[in-house]
């Protein structure tokens, strides 16, 4: 094995991130979806839950941090990233896409959102 990732998908929040006052009263719904970079080869070889990074701790740190407004959503997905490179060591890299489902821009559009990539 060369490379081994756990993956949470489209994550869903309803959440108070914005710069608009409207943005602060309302909020909106966002999607957050994870790529963590750890060695999984104890927890494959092994079938022991204390070999790898387990995905309920993660969803439990997202969801915490989702819950704490922001202005910028750059800065919620770094402030995931940087608990979850504190909390998990043995995490190697990091792949965090937070996405406002609705953005405020009239658009028709799925969402708007950033993507940040971390080696630790």
């Amino acid at each position: 094995m060369t490379e081994s990732y756990i993956l949470l998908d489209d994550l869903r929040f309803h959440a108070y991130h914005g710069v608009m006052e409207q943005e602060h009263l309302t909020g909106n719904d966002y999607s957050v979806s994870l790529r963590v970079g750890c060695d999984m080869y104890g927890a494959v070889e092994s079938d022991v839950f204390d070999k790898t990074v387990g995905y309920e701790d993660v969803y439990r740190i997202v969801k915490e941090e989702m819950a704490t407004p922001s202005a910028l959503v750059e800065h919620v997905a770094g402030r995931i990233a940087r608990r979850l490179g504190k909390e998990y060591p043995q995490i190697s890299s990091l792949v965090v896409k937070v996405m406002k489902l609705n953005p405020p821009m009239g658009a028709d559009c799925k969402g708007a959102g950033v993507e940040l990539h971390y080696k630790f």
